[in-house]
């Protein structure tokens, strides 16, 4: 019975980190090919007081990111999202961030101390996260022109990796 007992314990130690309702974080990465004609439009307040909806950005390639404040591989990625955003913002390409499961406080001071200028705001009940089918955080959903979703990317991404992903978004495959 202790050896059960241990073998329980260990077990739920190592299956990682999770947040709240068992939103789990991505440290390792992957990709998804994804083609899906309608993704769930949505509405969101953002942190500057402006309404966004998923439906504003029709006609321009998207990258829609579900992070959280307490979410280690989000924050070691936060910088490096920014800098791409700032290279490819000119180039048409809508970044929206979702602070999905998140204190709005503590999302605010994300944004704070990471210098993030493209759009962000919160989903706290996590309703968009559900309709999109994330997992764990963060993940990234990348929508063409013709408003499909093309590609998944889970977890952290580093600036090579998100450079190529939204050059196949622009130039179309």
């Amino acid at each position: 019975m202790a050896a059960l007992f241990a073998l329980l314990i260990w077990s739920l130690a190592s299956s990682g980190a999770s947040g709240p309702g068992n939103l789990s974080t991505n440290s390792e990465t992957g990709e998804v090919r994804v083609v899906q004609e309608l993704p769930a439009d949505f509405s969101l307040t953002l942190f500057d007081g402006t309404q966004l909806s998923l439906s504003d950005l029709a006609g321009r390639p998207v990258m829609l990111d579900f992070w959280a404040s307490w979410c280690g591989p989000c924050r070691i990625e936060a910088k490096t999202l920014e800098s791409v955003w700032r290279q490819y913002r000119e180039r048409g390409v809508a970044f929206v961030g979702i602070s999905v499961w998140d204190q709005e406080r503590s999302a605010r001071d994300f944004v704070r101390e990471f210098g993030i200028s493209y759009p962000i705001g919160p989903d706290p009940k996590g309703s968009i996260a559900v309709d999109y089918g994330v997992t764990g955080i963060p993940e990234k959903y990348f929508i063409d022109r013709q408003g499909r979703i093309v590609k998944k990317l889970i977890g952290p991404m580093d600036e090579t990796r998100l450079t190529a992903v939204l050059d196949e978004l622009l130039a179309g495959s």
